[in-house]
């Protein structure tokens, strides 16, 4: 298992936590308006980070840090992923997982097995044809939807949150998405951000307005139990 990147400490990726964050090669997606870039297309020209640094780190300041989160990339299509979760959990750290719910089976064991505290699930768009446009590939939608299943029968503490871009998502699919999982205890709806994307494409396309994202969250709310929004709205 090769960490590429280590955030020592964070206040936003795990809500009213203060987590460190590992970072892990490779997806199998390629979002348009992916950030990661290195993390996705180059990981091998990237340094690793030796597990060993980390979890010196951990213990040596687990008095303010809640947990780790763990994502990429996508985390699942590493096979040797349990052992690095077990490797955490020894720490007596709480473990927050990112996914983008297509590997269904390894979700399912880790959180069986007691690996993972926390899971957040990426549904990119509403469950259709619609679903490789914002993945950038063709998507088994069937394993999205056990992902999601999996999650919501698991027991385990889990969001499901949206990235919204403007000219990739409307606010219909946002309601169409937050139907689908209607009753979940947790939605969050994401700004996109303008820059360095993925797709050279996406870098200037203006943001939906606050008064738009708000009203998605507003709306979303109609299904599930909380909404949260993040980022610059």
């Amino acid at each position: 298992m090769r960490i590429i990147g280590f955030i020592k400490t964070s206040l936003l990726d795990w809500d009213g936590h203060v987590t460190a964050v590992i970072y892990l090669p490779g997806c199998n997606f390629r979002c348009p308006f992916c950030h990661n870039r290195e993390v996705v297309l180059s990981s091998d020209s990237m340094d690793e980070v030796p597990l060993e640094v980390i979890e010196e780190y951990y213990v040596a300041n687990s008095e303010f840090l809640d947990g780790i989160v763990v994502t990429g990339g996508e985390p699942t299509v590493h096979a040797d992923l349990p052992k690095l979760l077990s490797r955490l959990k020894a720490l007596g750290a709480k473990v927050k997982l990112d996914t983008n719910g297509t590997n269904p089976d390894m979700l399912r064991d880790v959180i069986g097995s007691g690996l993972v505290d926390y899971v957040a699930m990426d549904i990119k768009a509403p469950l259709d044809e619609k679903y490789d446009d914002l993945a950038g590939v063709r998507v088994p939608i069937d394993r999205i939807k056990r992902s999601i299943e999996v999650l919501r029968g698991s027991g385990v503490d889990h969001e499901f949150r949206t990235t919204v871009v403007p000219i990739l998502l409307a606010p219909t699919d946002v309601e169409r998405i937050a139907a689908y999982i209607g009753g979940a205890s947790k939605y969050a709806i994401q700004q996109f951000r303008p820059g360095d994307t993925l797709d050279a494409n996406l870098a200037m396309v203006k943001p939906y307005p606050r008064g738009a994202i708000l009203a998605m969250a507003e709306n979303a709310k109609r299904y599930v139990r909380k909404v949260v929004v993040r980022g610059d709205v």
